[in-house]
């Protein structure tokens, strides 16, 4: 059965303090997962700092490879969120406020009892022709210009706001997954496991290396849109793993 490609996507999380440490990226993980679950396939995620120049440099450049691309970082009120203006430098855009971000700022801050300042209406700034997308968070919207969404960098906001993004993409066939547990390190199965994967070319097959202090062994993990095509390769790994075994292979590395 021959499937149609699936979507594909790119990530940029934007901020001086992700490249510093100060911050923990815990976005990149969060949308790959969701993205897998919904069949959209995460091809590159980078993380850049506060300048402008670079931002708009790297949304072109992704924003013509991949169907879509998320943002996160650098929508807030200081001086240094400057993702709005380097979006729209990215599309050749005029920033402006938009009227309907304005109003939903001015009427959350309104409730609360604060002043809606100068620097808390740069929310509201984002490139003309810019949709919103919702934030149930903390209100202040991110938007949507052609195939790039903009998003705030807080991860619970970050999360909210994702959930919105995924209801305007199309979705995929989901990735299917099998894991299978192996008791001998990666430089024994190493040339078995090759051969088996240029046998099952619509499958991929990972190894990941454990280490319990005592002893290494190995993770397998197989992955298809296909099921046929995915239970096939497993049965390959199960039986090159049942020869080791039979075998007695060596425990070394």
């Amino acid at each position: 059965m021959t499937q149609s490609p699936a979507p594909t996507a790119a990530m940029i999380a934007i901020g001086d303090e992700v490249l510093s440490g100060r911050t923990k990226d815990r976005n990149i993980g969060h949308l790959a997962e969701l993205l897998t679950m919904a069949g959209i396939d995460l091809k590159e995620a980078r993380i850049i700092g506060d300048e402008p120049t670079q931002i708009a440099d790297t949304v072109n450049t992704l924003r013509r490879a991949y169907d879509f691309v998320v943002t996160c970082g650098g929508i807030g009120p200081t001086h240094d969120d400057i993702t709005a203006d380097a979006i729209g430098a990215a599309f050749g855009l005029g920033v402006i406020e938009h009227p309907e971000a304005l109003r939903r700022l001015a009427e959350t801050y309104e409730k609360r009892g604060v002043e809606f300042t100068e620097a808390r209406r740069r929310m509201a700034r984002m490139p003309e022709g810019s949709t919103l997308i919702d934030n149930p968070v903390s209100t202040a919207p991110g938007f949507r210009i052609d195939n790039v969404f903009v998003l705030a960098g807080v991860p619970s906001v970050f999360q909210a706001m994702v959930d919105n993004v995924l209801k305007e993409l199309p979705t995929g066939v989901p990735i299917l997954s099998e894991a299978l547990p192996c008791r001998f390190p990666e430089g024994d199965i190493g040339g078995p496991l090759r051969d088996i994967q240029k046998n099952h070319p619509g499958v991929a097959i990972g190894s990941y290396p454990r280490f319990d202090g005592t002893r290494h062994s190995t993770e397998l993990v197989m992955r298809s849109r296909d099921r046929e095509a995915l239970a096939a390769a497993k049965a390959d790994v199960a039986a090159m793993l049942a020869a080791f075994e039979a075998a007695g292979a060596s425990e070394k590395v």
